[in-house]
């Protein structure tokens, strides 16, 4: 498995992922805050690549000092393989090198079903960003 950063030929698997794992709702809200990452800082946009295709992605953003893991989404079949976990590794690496002071998780609606994966991770509630406005909107 290699994680890096997205390109724009992963756009059709990372929308078909995105569409098959999220609800509705979640993917029409994600697809609009993917575009405006996309156009803001594609690095902060990583992707799990297997032999078969793009099986994770995860959406980073930055405001000011602050990174927020906005969005994972791991393929069903390829879940409990680490996948989520180096995802998560590499944002904060990424984070780390452009110096971000605190790494939250956008604590919206879709991500509270998450809680279990980030506390595995040793990622507490604390660390759930609940934003006045979408996150999409403010960062960037």
């Amino acid at each position: 498995m290699q994680i890096r950063s997205f390109q724009l030929s992963d756009y059709r698997s990372v929308a078909e992922l995105l569409e098959n794992v999220l609800s509705e709702e979640c993917c029409e809200e994600t697809m609009g805050a993917f575009a405006r990452q996309l156009s803001w800082d594609s690095d902060l946009v990583l992707v799990a690549e297997t032999e078969s295709g793009i099986v994770g992605v995860l959406i980073g953003t930055i405001d000011q000092q602050k990174g927020y893991m906005y969005r994972i989404a791991i393929d069903p079949d390829c879940r409990g393989r680490g996948i989520g976990r180096a995802l998560v590794s590499s944002i904060n690496n990424r984070f780390r090198q452009r110096n971000v002071l605190k790494v939250l998780i956008a604590g919206d609606k879709h991500n509270e079903l998450l809680k279990p994966f980030y506390e595995a991770l040793g990622i507490s509630l604390k660390d759930f960003a609940n934003l006045a406005r979408p996150l999409a909107i403010v960062a960037g």
